[in-house]
């Protein structure tokens, strides 16, 4: 007869190594909106997402697109941001890049500085989870400091908010007026998009 010892040991081995085995996960939002992830999809509606290979941290750089699309959407509209908004913003930040790093150390799908992912409550700012999380709370906050006006927040995203509140106004900056422009005109493309998907 198995000891208790033996027995507990067995246990503990077998909860490792499924800590260190590898998965593909897959993912659906429902008409509700809700995102719905697994690793045994039981329908056609699940897209795969990621593979888990080694660590679960690791794993989360291997999203494909449509997965960190789907999960951008998800934390959008957690925290009240239209989705085509969204990912306009990720998509002139890093073009869905979860390891990008620009020359001014931003981070991340979102290009995160530092102290803002701090200010954000982002604790791994390479985490791409995190990062958009944190990126979405940020551009929430930007986009009620000034009163709804989309193209106000998306500048104060590029050149902060003390910049705008100076000019009262899109800053002057070749750098910025660039950007809000490339962030309208996708926003449009991803809402075309969805539009057409109905």
């Amino acid at each position: 007869m198995m000891s208790a010892k033996v027995f507990l040991l067995t246990l503990a081995l077998s909860f490792l190594s499924v800590g260190t085995a590898s998965a593909d996960f897959y993912s659906f939002t429902d008409e509700n909106g809700v995102v719905h992830v697994t690793n045994v999809p039981t329908s056609r509606n699940y897209r795969w997402m990621m593979s888990e290979k080694g660590s679960f941290k690791r794993s989360l750089r291997t999203y494909s697109r449509k997965g960190f699309e789907e999960m951008i959407e998800a934390a959008a509209q957690r925290h009240g941001v239209d989705p085509s908004l969204a990912k306009a913003v990720v998509k002139a930040e890093s073009d869905y890049n979860a390891d990008a790093v620009s020359v001014d150390g931003a981070k991340g799908l979102m290009q995160l500085m530092p102290e803002t992912a701090r200010s954000a409550g982002v604790r791994d700012i390479h985490d791409p989870v995190e990062n958009v999380e944190g990126g979405m709370r940020h551009l929430s906050r930007l986009i009620k400091m000034f009163a709804a006006d989309v193209r106000l927040a998306v500048a104060a995203y590029n050149a902060g908010e003390k910049a705008v509140l100076k000019y009262a106004g899109i800053p002057p900056y070749a750098e910025t007026r660039e950007y809000v422009r490339r962030v309208m005109h996708y926003q449009k493309l991803y809402k075309a998009q969805a539009a057409r998907r109905g």
